[in-house]
């Protein structure tokens, strides 16, 4: 069958770049493969449903200006589809000096970033969240609270009601590249041509580029974000998200307490190297994902330089009590029996043959086709205008 799209990929970034075509070209054919069963199963329905503000990111930098349209954004598709969100708020909580130095910082970031703010102190910090403790704290009143699958739900059915072609349970199998177009197989033994391909698959990017006979000189590594659900008679402890201060000499956000947009409570997650790139269980492991990472070079050079950190994460995530002690910090009301029942998301970090972690976007493009390498967190978020980024480049290739 022809089309004049092809999307590889029912993750929200996926979905929302078949929207934005959709908008601009009417009536355009176009479908849409999914080898999972459902839409946003992997990195979109593991993640921790936080609508970001986007305070932490440089100012003037792509990903604070995505982040910012995003915020705005998603919670506008939320009301025009009915989807439940919560604007609850984000607090930064500082537990020591260093951190309290590092939270001027912060805030004179989020001023550049045009991002409201408001410092709290350490007494006005215990009257608004009894249950946390710290010397200070930063809120950032835009940060929100959704589901993102359902958010993805919603993406399809507008997508059918556009004329679209959706198909689960599709695994691309085979992408050739020609003049006058792009032929995919698939596992169902059939095969498709579309005038232009773009895939947003997520923690199977590179392969499916490699798939596309594109020079991917980047790996996918899998890092778990391990957290842990807290009791529903804990489910009211705080009322806003409240987040630690940021290192800035390490990737990731660090351990905080979510609010869920189901009412639940859950504190984590950490980041720990992952042996499975889709394996949610503790102690997945599958074995092309761990030998495709040690025959990588830049597998081994970023964990030389990350050894002392990937440490703290793997004892962290080995034994409960090390991870609850990054949690008292400020919320020292938590105990052992608290940390109920386990879950984990994966996030798909693209990793250089120096070893750098990718902060940034990742494309690879060809005549025919555009394939997102790596869209950094936070994606969820910012899916919309990514997605009109991703068609921009599309349209003007």
């Amino acid at each position: 069958m022809d089309y004049q799209y092809c999307i590889i990929g029912g993750g929200i970034v996926g979905l929302a770049t078949a929207l934005d075509i959709l908008s601009r070209d009417p009536g355009a054919r176009l479908v849409l493969l999914e080898k999972e069963d459902g839409f946003g199963q992997h990195q979109t329905g593991h993640n921790s449903g936080v609508i970001h503000a986007g305070i932490y990111y440089q100012p003037g930098s792509l990903k604070a200006g995505l982040c910012r349209e995003g915020a705005v954004a998603t919670k506008q598709f939320c009301r025009e589809n009915g989807i439940p969100f919560e604007t609850c708020g984000k607090l930064i909580v500082a537990t020591s000096e260093l951190e309290m130095e590092r939270l001027a910082a912060l805030e004179e970031r989020a001023h550049r970033n045009e991002i409201v703010v408001e410092p709290v102190s350490a007494a006005r910090l215990g009257e608004i969240e009894p249950h946390v403790s710290g010397l200070g704290a930063l809120r950032v009143p835009a940060t929100g609270i959704v589901d993102y699958r359902r958010i993805c739900l919603a993406m399809s059915e507008r997508l059918k009601g556009l004329g679209a072609t959706l198909r689960l349970g599709t695994r691309a199998t085979g992408i050739v590249e020609e003049t006058s177009g792009v032929m995919v197989r698939t596992d169902s033994g059939n095969t498709l041509r579309a005038e232009r391909l773009v895939a947003c698959a997520g923690l199977q990017s590179d392969r499916i580029a490699r798939l596309a006979g594109l020079e991917a000189t980047h790996l996918v590594v899998p890092f778990r974000g391990e957290y842990y659900t807290l009791p529903a008679s804990k489910a009211g402890l705080v009322g806003h998200l409240i987040y630690p201060v940021p290192d800035p000499d390490l990737p990731f956000l660090g351990i905080h307490l979510t609010r869920m947009i189901d009412g639940r409570l859950t504190v984590g997650p950490n980041a720990v190297l992952g042996f499975s790139r889709e394996g949610y269980g503790k102690g997945s492991v599958r074995l092309a994902d761990v030998a495709s990472m040690l025959a990588f070079p830049g597998f081994w050079r970023m964990a030389r330089r990350n050894l002392r950190s990937g440490v703290d994460e793997f004892r962290n995530s080995l034994f409960r009590r090390l991870y609850l002690e990054q949690c008292r910090k400020y919320c020292p009301s938590l105990t052992l029996d608290d940390l109920g029942s386990p879950g984990a998301g994966i996030r798909a970090q693209a990793i250089l043959q120096d070893g750098t972690l990718v902060q940034d976007f990742l494309f690879l493009s060809s005549p025919r086709m555009l394939h997102v390498c790596n869209a950094p967190s936070p994606a969820a978020t910012s899916a919309m205008p990514i997605a009109r980024m991703i068609v921009d480049e599309l349209t003007a290739a």
